[in-house]
C-alpha cells in the first residue's frame, strides 16, 4: 500500500505534465500574438511586429534601436510544419549582415498551448520563447537563455499595442 500512493502521485504529475504539452496545433491558434508591439527598456527602444495568420504563416519584424542606432534586426516566421508551428528566426547586424548560415535559421517549435499563451523551444532546448497575451494592448514575451555554463538567464519584455 505504501508503494500505491508514490506511484499514483507519479502517475498524476506525469499526465498533467503531458497535458501541458500541445500535441497539434495551427498557426491560426496563434492570432493572439497579431499586432504591433513596443517598449523601452536597458536593450533600447524595442518594436516588435506581428502580421495577422494568413495560409499556413505569420510573418514577424523586431528590431533594437539604442541611442538613436539599430543594435539588432529580427526577422521571425512561424510556419506549419505538420501538426505543429514552428518558429524560425533570422537575427541581422545594423548593416544586415545574417548571424545564422543561409540555410540554416534558429528553429524553435511550438511545444506548449493554453488561451493566449504560446511557449517555443529550441531544438537544443537551450532556448524558451513565451509570448502572453496579458490584456488587449499587453504582449509580455518571456525569453529563457542557457548561458556556456548551462545557467539560465532570464529576460521579461512588457510590451504594449503601439497606438
Amino acid at each position: 500500500m505504501k508503494n500505491i500512493v508514490p506511484a499514483i502521485t507519479l502517475l498524476l504529475l506525469t499526465s498533467l505534465n503531458t497535458h501541458a504539452q500541445v500535441k497539434k496545433a495551427s498557426v491560426a491558434d496563434l492570432s493572439f500574438m497579431t499586432g504591433t508591439w513596443v517598449q523601452k527598456n536597458d536593450w533600447g527602444d524595442l518594436e516588435e511586429f506581428w502580421g495577422a495568420p494568413t495560409g499556413d504563416n505569420m510573418v514577424s519584424s523586431f528590431r533594437c534601436v539604442k541611442d538613436e542606432k539599430v543594435i539588432l534586426y529580427e526577422f521571425v516566421v512561424i510556419e506549419q510544419d505538420g501538426a505543429m508551428p514552428v518558429m524560425k528566426i533570422r537575427h541581422f547586424n545594423r548593416r544586415s549582415m545574417a548571424w545564422e548560415e543561409k540555410d540554416k535559421p534558429f528553429l524553435l517549435p511550438l511545444v506548449s498551448l493554453a488561451g493566449n499563451e504560446a511557449t517555443f523551444e529550441s531544438l537544443d532546448k537551450s532556448v524558451r520563447l513565451t509570448y502572453t497575451r496579458a490584456a488587449a494592448d499587453k504582449m509580455d514575451v518571456i525569453l529563457n537563455e542557457r548561458d556556456k555554463n548551462g545557467v539560465w538567464k532570464k529576460d521579461v519584455f512588457n510590451y504594449n499595442l503601439k497606438q
